[in-house]
């Protein structure tokens, strides 16, 4: 069975960097399509950033472009999200996903087999 468990979280002030991390277990780690996704309170689950088994390619979203960096360690089965010039727009509760293989970036929950349960990152103006 497949775990994700997400860690990081936290109260930052707008302009300050986070970094978040998820741990799988379980299943072939080499084998998953990794995401974050976030979810804002009243808002629906958007994705922010994926990457691809071998971390050759990466997407992220317009709304983070430049700001935040998704990356992985396959030899530890870890996924992270580098978080820099936080906004308070950037206020959520963030997911980690995985999606048991795909060749392309998904960026629709749907896509996605795998749910962490989330980690509350919070910025304050």
């Amino acid at each position: 069975q497949v775990q994700l468990v997400e860690s990081g979280g936290g109260l930052v002030q707008a302009g300050d960097s986070l970094r978040l991390s998820c741990t799988a277990s379980g299943g072939t780690f080499t084998n998953f399509r990794m995401a974050w996704f976030r979810q804002a309170p009243g808002k629906e689950r958007d994705v922010v950033a994926t990457i691809s088994q071998n971390s050759d390619s990466t997407y992220s979203a317009d709304s983070v472009k430049g700001r935040f960096t998704i990356a992985r360690d396959n030899t530890k089965n870890m996924l992270y999200l580098q978080m820099n010039s936080l906004k308070p727009e950037d206020t959520a509760v963030y997911y980690c996903a995985a999606r048991d293989g795909g060749r392309v970036h998904y960026t629709s929950s749907n896509a996605y087999d795998y749910w962490g349960q989330g980690t509350q990152v919070t910025v304050s103006s």
